[in-house]
């Protein structure tokens, strides 16, 4: 019986998958870890590009000069850079005008009870006003057991992207009369 048992402890056949075994929860955990941060801060970066890009339109007066609906031409500026990774529908637009660059210290973001950004509206305003555009989107993680490990028991984290402009002076006077 002595034999067999020191034949036992000495023999390692299988010791590399009972020693994977022991790792195998935690190496997935990070690896999932890492690929949800990945298209977190993948999605954060779409939503700061996205809200530049549409900023453009109302800084050269396009979106205030449009036939159509402002939000909307905004929406979809917006959204055609950012379908990849986040659902447009669920991006909250907020474009004030301020008198001067110092109320924006005074205008601060409004959120809901679920800590959401709520918008205050929606006012491209003219030529040569300065504009406070904030754009909030919740990111929610993709797979079930890392969110809640990293972004608390709902999984979800809030972007914000806020831009303070000027618009160009688009409105000019007739040179000729």
């Amino acid at each position: 019986m002595k034999r067999f048992l020191k034949k036992w402890i000495k023999n390692e056949d299988a010791a590399t998958a009972i020693e994977f075994s022991l790792v195998a929860i935690p190496f997935f955990m990070l690896c999932l870890g890492i690929m949800e941060l990945s298209l977190m801060y993948a999605s954060a970066s779409l939503l700061e590009g996205a809200t530049d890009s549409a900023a453009r339109l109302i800084r050269t007066g396009q979106v205030q000069q449009t036939e159509g609906d402002p939000e909307t031409m905004f929406r979809d500026a917006m959204c055609n850079f950012v379908n990849v990774l986040i659902d447009c529908n669920d991006v909250v637009i907020e474009v004030q005008t301020m008198d001067s660059y110092d109320d924006f210290a005074s205008m601060a973001p409004v959120f809901d009870s679920d800590g959401n950004m709520v918008s205050q509206g929606f006012n491209a305003g003219g030529s040569n006003d300065r504009i406070l555009i904030r754009v909030g989107y919740r990111y929610q993680m993709k797979t079930p057991l890392v969110g809640p490990l990293l972004n608390g028991p709902d999984g979800g984290t809030l972007f914000m992207s806020t831009i303070v402009l000027q618009t160009e002076p688009y409105e000019f006077e007739d040179a000729g009369a």
